[in-house]
């Protein structure tokens, strides 16, 4: 086992992140998130993640679908910018990407990928990217060449196929797991699951104590890569909108399962719960 112990997150850490806005403020100042993913029977997934991005405060969100028929706009929130995953890519002005979210691994989502890697802008990879990439030994020579931040969100179970070993591995020692993708990967990790671990870039190794048994359900992946990318786009480094990103998730989920809505919750309902924590933290 690691020696190493964590560090655990804490609300009073993470608050400092948040910075007042001024009353002079415009949409410009909170950047743009543009979320690549939404292949067939998965646009939901994209839209989890746009829609928490726009609600955690960035100033604009463009989806780019892969889906044959992709829906023009989000009815739930017609805020949301769509259009096709390619179009948005070729005239990317985003300031932060996030990569994944129900993608696919044909190879059309491969190209895809490969062009989000090559472009200068910070960029989320979740589910489907992460599986591309454990596919793909050229796409992890591109990791090592980025200037810009990499922020990556595996589950135990992608966390196994990229580092080539089993589940049981990964949960037998966690600590060693993080460490090891964030040096193959060459960016900030987050290991989801009960006690989710983050390492850094700068080495460091973070634990998180919120969430609960609640939080198993679809989507929940997708709205904490929405947030993440929300918080590096109104200017936290990766380090700082990770760390925010996945101590608020959590938290959102408790005060869920303080409503008595463990059995039965749903991640449009822990993107709702997290705005409002975040803007109670930062009126503190």
């Amino acid at each position: 086992m690691t020696a190493t112990r964590p560090i655990t997150i804490s609300e009073k850490q993470v608050s400092g992140f948040i910075k007042p806005r001024p009353k002079d403020s415009h949409k410009g100042m909170f950047g743009t998130v543009s979320v690549i993913g939404g292949s067939n029977g998965m646009v939901g997934a994209a839209l989890l993640a746009g829609r928490a991005a726009l609600k955690l405060g960035a100033g604009c969100v463009h989806v780019g679908l892969l889906a044959d028929n992709a829906p023009d706009i989000d009815a739930q929130m017609p805020e949301l910018m769509l259009n096709s995953a390619a179009e948005i890519l070729k005239s990317c002005k985003s300031d932060v990407l996030i990569v994944g979210c129900g993608l696919g691994h044909n190879l059309a989502a491969q190209k895809l990928l490969y062009d989000a890697l090559l472009l200068d802008v910070p960029t989320v990879l979740d589910a489907d990217a992460l599986h591309i990439i454990a596919l793909r030994p050229d796409l992890r020579s591109t990791l090592h060449t980025r200037k810009t931040a990499t922020v990556f969100t595996p589950h135990p179970g992608e966390a196994a196929h990229l580092l080539a070993c089993s589940v049981a591995d990964i949960q037998a020692d966690r600590v060693e797991a993080v460490r090891k993708l964030a040096k193959k990967l060459n960016g900030s990790v987050v290991l989801k699951g009960s006690g989710s671990l983050c390492a850094t870039r700068d080495g460091k190794l973070y634990l998180n104590t919120t969430g609960n048994p609640g939080m198993s359900s679809a989507g929940m992946g997708d709205v904490l890569s929405g947030m993440i990318a929300a918080f590096i786009a109104q200017g936290l480094t990766a380090d700082e909108a990770l760390l925010l990103a996945v101590h608020l998730h959590g938290a959102a989920g408790d005060a869920l399962a303080q409503q008595q809505a463990t059995i039965g919750m749903s991640a449009t309902e822990v993107t709702e719960w997290a705005r409002w924590l975040l803007n109670r933290i930062a009126l503190k």
